[in-house]
Formats: structure tokens, C-alpha cells, sequence
């Protein structure tokens, strides 16, 4: 079967046999089976069983349930979820199995993390796909951003200001469960028909900005070293992991290296400022930064980020809190 947008699932919407939902963005992800869940209960699959699997998983139990009958022959609803997106040579074939032997009055939900290229092309994706309708839940860009809040702005009723739906793109990129929190919280706030303003919008992204992580930024980025060493260990003290950590300061440094090479070609900085997105105080920070941090110290710096985030997924030794306060704080100087 083709692939389905996931942002056209509604529960009123006839159930298939199977749908396969895999994808990055892990908001989307957790709607489409919500949604899909509701329109199971709508349509009197009322008899849900729920199996998590991996590699050493017992498949045969997976397929013997799939293949039984409820007491009353109900309609069923079966969700299989793979966390690590990895079933095994046994887990393989037992998809394969139940995706050409789809049990009669059962919808069988099969739920995936991102997937390699590898897992895409292993033959049980392939038999999903086949017999399946996929929902790939792909992530929000930067670009998408602004037009994924301005709609869901819009189904709650409120339209917001230009320079109030930069700011707000710009403080929850990367954290679409966070940007969902502050829209939902802004429709409670204002009445349907509200202009979301400039100061709607600081005042929605302020709880989004949690341990001061925005902050930190302005104080690398100005070279404020003494205030950069504070906030880094108040961030390790109140328990932050330094994944959102590492990905805004990644951000900010490749910001800083394409500014570079814009002032080296002669653009002005209001010239790049909206393809940069230097809102805010970023329109004085990222340019005094660069005066201070020469290109190939970003270079080694984007570098030192990558071997972070290796640290991070266990592919290389290391003590990551460690290596990212080094990192900061010589940007910082």
C-alpha cells in the first residue's frame, strides 16, 4: 500500500488492516497512535492487546495471539512495538507471517523509532510495506516550523503576529512536544479569534527555555566566561542531560559559520538576518561573536560537537558533561 500523510489521520476515518508508523519526530509518532486508537474505539475494536518486542522477544506467542479469537469474537485492535526498531532474524519472520496471514477482524498497528536505511530495506519492512498503510512521522524543519505552529495556532482558534511566530520557531525548534505545551497553554490563555502577540510569545517560550538553556547561549556567544562557567554548572547540578544542550550550541555554531562566510562576501548583517534567524539578541551576539572566534575554531568546535554526540549514544568513550563544559567554555573566551 502508498504511504499516508500522517497529518491527514482523523478518528472518523475507515480502518485498514495495518498501519506501520515509524519516524524521528516522536510527537507525531505518539498522535498518529492516539488517533488511530480512537478510531479503532469508534469503529468497535474494543478489544486492544498491546506487545513489545525485541530481539530476543518470543515471537511464536506474538503470532499465536494475533491468530486467537477474543471470548466474544471480538473486534481487536493489536499494537506491536519494536522501541529499537530491530525484531531480530526471528522477529523478521514472524512479521512477514502475520503481514501475509493478516488475521480477519484485527487492526494491527506495528510501532517503529527511526529507522536506518538498512532496517528500510530489510525484507519484514518491506512486507509491511506491502501489506501495510506506513505513516512516517518525519521531522519538523526549521523552515516547516513557523507554518506546523501557525496551524495548529489555527485549530485552537488563534492567528499570531510574524515577529511573534519567529521568536516562538526559534525557541521550540527541536522540541515539537514543548511547542504543542505552549500552543495548548495559549489557547486556554486567550479566547478564539486572540492575535498572539510579541509578548505572548516571550512570555509562552520562557517555559520552553527550561534551565536556562537560551541563556547559556547569550553568554558563550557574548564571551562572558565567568557567567558561561556558572550557568553550565547549574545546568549539571539541576540534572539537564546535555543532548538539548549540545544540539542548540551546534545550532549557534554553524549560525556563526555561515555568518562568516555572508561578511566575508560582503552581505550586511540585516542582509542574512532572516535566513540566519538572528532574532532577538542574536542580531548583536552572533556578529560579535565572530569577531572573537575565527573560522577554524568553529570548525573544530562543530567537530568536538560531533564526537559529543558519539559520546552521548555510547559509539565512543568519554565523559560527555565534561567534554561539552570544555567545549562551551573555551568558546566562551
Amino acid at each position: 500500500m502508498a504511504a499516508f500523510d500522517i497529518a491527514q489521520l482523523t478518528p472518523d476515518m475507515p480502518l485498514k488492516p495495518l498501519y506501520v508508523v515509524h519516524g524521528e519526530e516522536d510527537l507525531l509518532r505518539i498522535e498518529a497512535l492516539d488517533t488511530l486508537r480512537q478510531a479503532a474505539k469508534k469503529q468497535g475494536y474494543l478489544n486492544r492487546e498491546v506487545y513489545t518486542a525485541d530481539t530476543s522477544s518470543d515471537w511464536n506467542e506474538l503470532l499465536q495471539s494475533a491468530g486467537s479469537m477474543g471470548l466474544f469474537a471480538d473486534l481487536k485492535l493489536l499494537e506491536i512495538h519494536i522501541p529499537n526498531g530491530k525484531p531480530g532474524k526471528a522477529g523478521g519472520d514472524a512479521l512477514q507471517t502475520l503481514v501475509e496471514h493478516l488475521p480477519e477482524d484485527t487492526v494491527v498497528i506495528v510501532m517503529l523509532p527511526k529507522l536506518e536505511k538498512a532496517q528500510t530495506q530489510a525484507k519484514w519492512f518491506a512486507a509491511l510495506s506491502k501489506h501495510g498503510v506506513i505513516l512516517e512521522a518525519k521531522a519538523v524543519n526549521a523552515n516547516a516550523l513557523p507554518q506546523w505552529i501557525q496551524g495548529r495556532l489555527k485549530k485552537h482558534g488563534l492567528d499570531i503576529e510574524t515577529e511573534a511566530l519567529s521568536l516562538f520557531a526559534e525557541r521550540v525548534e527541536g522540541n515539537l512536544l514543548a511547542a504543542k505545551q505552549e500552543i495548548d497553554k495559549l489557547a486556554l490563555l486567550h479566547p478564539k479569534g486572540h492575535l498572539v502577540n510579541m509578548a505572548d510569545a516571550e512570555a509562552a517560550v520562557a517555559n520552553v527555555a527550561r534551565f536556562d538553556v537560551f541563556q547559556l547561549a547569550g553568554a558563550w556567544m557574548g564571551g562572558d566566561a565567568a557567567r558561561t562557567a556558572r550557568l553550565l554548572e547549574g545546568l549539571e547540578a539541576g540534572g539537564e542531560e546535555p543532548v538539548l544542550l549540545l544540539w542548540a550550541v551546534a545550532e549557534d555554531i554553524r549560525t556563526l559559520i555561515r555568518l562568516t562566510a555572508a561578511i566575508k562576501q560582503g552581505q550586511s548583517i540585516q542582509a542574512v538576518r532572516n535566513s540566519l534567524r538572528l532574532w532577538g539578541d542574536k542580531q548583536t551576539l552572533a556578529p560579535m561573536a565572530v569577531k572573537r572566534i575565527n573560522i577554524n575554531r568553529l570548525l573544530e568546535a562543530l567537530q568536538t560537537c560531533a564526537r559529543i554526540d558519539r559520546i552521548i549514544k555510547g559509539a565512543e568513550d568519554g565523559d560527555a558533561w565534561a567534554e561539552f563544559k570544555h567545549l562551551v567554555t573555551r568558546l566562551a573566551i
